[in-house]
């Protein structure tokens, strides 16, 4: 009965709104992934990692959530159906293959590699050689563009390893090439590699620093 005089009391613009919010209600807004996201993250940091106070703030949440997240997130892909794993090395998770695929890798980029190296993976192993020892954030600042699969394909080829991790911030791995590399080019040390051209104070070679 109520309801019917408040009806009265509307006007015909107030009843026709009232009308179609009870056939199209507002629907709630999307609820936030975070777990998604946190994968997302993950994917796009790379080698790099991401560290428990780092997500929460992306998240704006606090580090127990962040932890919790990553610990689901854990759980998750130790799963069998699943060929990456989340690990944390120093207090950085990230992402990386699981010892079975291994070999597969080894057979995709040895067995079926191509005789020549690409010039992209040139120029990544060039400035390795002439830089080392040297981090992917060097490597990337130095071509102007990501590297991370090139590095994968060196590692997986031999052509180049791990050496440790450098005092920048985050303590980022540094590389430097093998005896693999040596050999492949006819190299007795790296004194043998050319010259790099001179360049005046405008035109800089991108390997000096």
């Amino acid at each position: 009965m109520r309801e019917e005089v408040i009806m009265r009391e509307l006007s015909a613009e107030q009843r026709r709104a009232l009308d179609n919010s009870r056939v199209c209600p507002v629907e709630p807004a999307k609820a936030v992934n975070k777990q998604a996201i946190t994968e997302g993250l993950l994917y796009i940091v790379g080698e790099d990692g991401l560290k428990e106070d780092q997500l929460a703030a992306v998240l704006e949440t606090d580090e127990a959530e962040a932890l919790a997240l990553l610990h689901e997130i854990r759980v998750k892909y130790d799963d069998e159906a699943y060929g990456i794993e989340l690990v944390n090395y120093g207090g950085r998770y990230k992402f990386v293959s699981k010892a079975d695929v291994y070999p597969y890798a080894q057979k995709l980029f040895h067995n079926y590699k191509p005789d020549t190296l690409s010039p992209s993976a040139l120029e990544t192993l060039a400035i390795i050689a002439y830089k080392q020892p040297i981090t992917r954030i060097e490597i990337e600042e130095l071509r102007g563009v990501g590297c991370e699969v090139m590095l994968r394909k060196l590692l997986t080829r031999n052509l180049i390893r791990e050496a440790g991790r450098s005092e920048a911030p985050g303590r980022p791995i540094l590389y430097e090439v093998t005896e693999e590399f040596m050999d492949s080019f006819e190299l007795v040390s790296l004194d043998e590699l050319p010259d790099l051209p001179k360049y005046d104070e405008e035109n800089q070679s991108l390997f000096n620093k």
